[in-house]
């Protein structure tokens, strides 16, 4: 059986972290597409794996949490009335929750926006953290249930309510132009969190990371995934170079080295070689 060697499935791997699709990343690495996927899937359970096993027992101060939007195999208003209901054909969220002093992505999980994934993410994110934390997260009420279940008293939890309307702009382009900001308002549910920390800022300027770093997550194009496993795969490698491998601009190192989790700068080629 052939196998791709290291320096090829490193540079698949960069490609695919930049942002390429898997076609683009094809062409450029002179590979068959079928084998992106492959490499992806491989080293994208191996980054799940690891990261699973090394974020544990840390010791966060602010969490912040937000849900990202995409979609598999179609968009919701077009999937079949046979698929209609099954995860993984429609709309798709990506929850992640953010230290917000080491930048570091703690948790995340590809799912629906309802309550039983709440309670999934938010259960993830409380078994890796060794003491109690600020939280804030938007206004989605499943947050709620979820966190109460989950940390019951010992945590300090804000939720930050954001309010938007709409321009005369907006109006008449409103398929491509974002809502305007209106306001917000902070509401605190459980404990005393600080005032001046309950902010989502730092995790909502990681969708954009997101959307820059993986096709799948752009938008008005057709790079989007068609199975919701790859979608999961490519969260975990992003994840992981954004963790250990790309210098975070304010912090000077990575998230993972800031926040103590490893002592040193990681390589692509130190991800690839996890699927070894």
């Amino acid at each position: 059986m052939n196998r791709l060697s290291l320096e090829k499935r490193t540079q698949i791997l960069k490609c695919l972290v930049e942002g390429n699709s898997i076609r683009t990343t094809a062409r450029i690495c002179d590979v068959v597409k079928n084998t992106v996927i492959k490499l992806l899937r491989e080293v994208g359970q191996a980054c799940s794996q690891y990261q699973d096993e090394r974020l544990r027992n840390l010791s966060c101060k602010r969490i912040q949490c937000d849900e990202i939007w995409a979609f598999c195999h179609c968009k919701e208003k077009n999937v079949p009335a046979d698929k209609k209901g099954q995860f993984g054909f429609g709309d798709v969220y990506t929850w992640t929750g953010m230290c917000a002093d080491s930048k570091l992505m703690v948790s995340w999980l590809v799912g629906k926006r309802d309550y039983p994934t709440s309670l999934a993410f938010v259960h993830d994110l409380a078994s890796r953290l060794s003491h109690r934390v600020q939280l804030t997260t938007d206004g989605l009420k499943a947050y709620m249930y979820a966190v109460s279940e989950e940390f019951g008293l010992d945590i300090d939890y804000a939720m930050l309510i954001k309010l938007y309307g709409e321009s005369t702009e907006q109006k008449m382009e409103k398929r491509y132009s974002p809502a305007k900001y209106m306001s917000s308002t902070k509401e605190v549910k459980v404990g005393d969190p600080d005032s001046k920390h309950i902010s989502t800022s730092y995790v909502e300027r990681q969708n954009l990371t997101m959307r820059m770093g993986m096709r799948r997550f752009t938008r008005l194009t057709n790079g989007f995934s068609k199975k919701a496993e790859n979608l999961a795969y490519a969260v975990s490698l992003h994840f992981m170079y954004y963790n250990f491998v790309r210098i975070h601009q304010s912090l000077r190192v990575t998230p993972a080295m800031e926040a103590g989790i490893t002592d040193r700068l990681w390589t692509m080629e130190d991800i690839a070689k996890l699927a070894d």
